[in-house]
C-alpha cells in the first residue's frame, strides 16, 4: 500500500500569484493537442491546414472551459446558482465536468466546421485522437489535488493508496491510464488507416463512456447529489458519471454502425 503524499495543489507561488498543478495539467493537455493536431494537419487528406489549427484549438479551449464549468453547475451543483449566481464564474474554486466540456467542444467544432464548410465528423475525427493525453493529465491533476478518490479497499491490495489512514482505490490513476493511455492507443490505431467518416468519433465516444462507467464502480460518487443514498442516484450503485456516460456508449455504437453502413 502506498501512502498518499498530500501534495500541495499549488505548483508555483510568487507573491499573490499562484499557479496550480491542475491548471498546468490543462495547459499541458492543450500543448500536446496543438502539437498533435499540427502534425496531423500535414498529412494528405487532412480536413484543415496547419495554419487553421490555432483557430480550431482556441475554440476547443473555450468549449472545454465554458462547457466544463456550466456542465458542472448544471449536472452537479445546480441549486448553488439560486443562492449565489456568481459561483458560475469562480472557476478557481474547482468544479469542472468532462461531459459539459464535451458538449462545449462539440459546439465549438460544429461552429468551426460550418465556418470552413467541412462535415462536422471530418473535424471531430481529426481532433479525437489527441483528446486522451489531456484527459490523462487532467486525472493526474485530480490525484495531485487529492480529489475524486475511489472507495475503500483492502490494505493488502498492491493498488491501494492510503488516504489519511484509509486504503482507497486510486480511481484518478485508473482513469488516467484508461482515458489517457489506453484510449489514445485505440484511437491512434483507428486513425492510422482510412475509416468511414464518423468512426473515429464513434470509437472515442464508446470507449471513453465504457471506461468511465467501469471506473465509476470503484469511484466515490458526489455525496451532495443524494446524501441519503451515499451520493448514488439510483439502485444504490448508479452514479451521475455513469448516467452521463451511457448516452456516449449508445451514440458511439450507433455512429460506428451508421458510418460503416453508409460506406457499404
Amino acid at each position: 500500500m502506498i501512502n498518499y503524499p498530500e501534495i500541495s495543489p499549488i505548483a508555483i507561488e510568487i507573491g499573490p500569484l499562484q499557479v496550480r498543478w491542475y491548471g498546468l495539467m490543462y495547459l499541458g493537455g492543450f500543448l500536446i493537442a496543438w502539437l498533435g493536431l499540427r502534425m496531423r494537419s500535414k498529412n494528405p487528406g487532412s480536413p484543415i491546414s496547419p495554419s487553421m489549427v490555432d483557430d480550431l484549438l482556441f475554440l476547443i479551449a473555450l468549449g472545454v472551459i465554458i462547457g466544463g464549468r456550466l456542465g458542472y453547475i448544471i449536472f452537479y451543483s445546480f441549486n448553488s446558482v439560486f443562492s449565489d449566481p456568481l459561483v458560475i464564474f469562480r472557476v478557481w474554486e474547482g468544479g469542472m465536468s468532462f461531459h459539459g466540456g464535451l458538449i462545449g467542444v462539440a459546439v465549438a467544432m460544429i461552429f468551426f466546421a460550418k465556418k470552413i464548410n467541412k462535415p462536422i465528423f471530418s473535424i471531430s475525427d481529426f481532433v479525437s485522437p489527441w483528446v486522451p493525453p489531456g484527459l490523462g493529465l487532467g486525472r493526474i491533476g485530480n490525484f495531485i489535488n487529492g480529489e475524486l478518490w475511489g472507495s475503500p479497499t483492502s490494505a493488502d491490495a498492491i493498488w491501494a493508496v492510503s488516504v489519511r489512514g484509509v486504503p482507497r482505490h486510486p480511481s484518478q490513476i485508473y482513469e488516467a491510464f484508461l482515458e489517457g493511455i489506453v484510449l489514445f492507443i485505440i484511437l491512434w490505431h483507428f486513425s492510422s488507416k482510412p475509416r468511414p467518416l464518423g468512426v473515429i468519433t464513434g470509437a472515442f465516444l464508446f470507449f471513453y463512456g465504457l471506461f468511465r462507467v467501469i471506473v465509476e464502480f470503484v469511484r466515490l460518487p458526489d455525496l451532495h447529489l443524494n446524501p441519503q443514498a451515499g451520493g448514488y442516484i439510483a439502485f444504490g450503485w448508479v452514479t451521475m458519471g455513469q448516467l452521463l456516460s451511457l448516452p456516449m456508449i449508445i451514440s458511439g455504437v450507433i455512429l460506428c454502425l451508421l458510418a460503416y453502413k453508409q460506406k457499404k
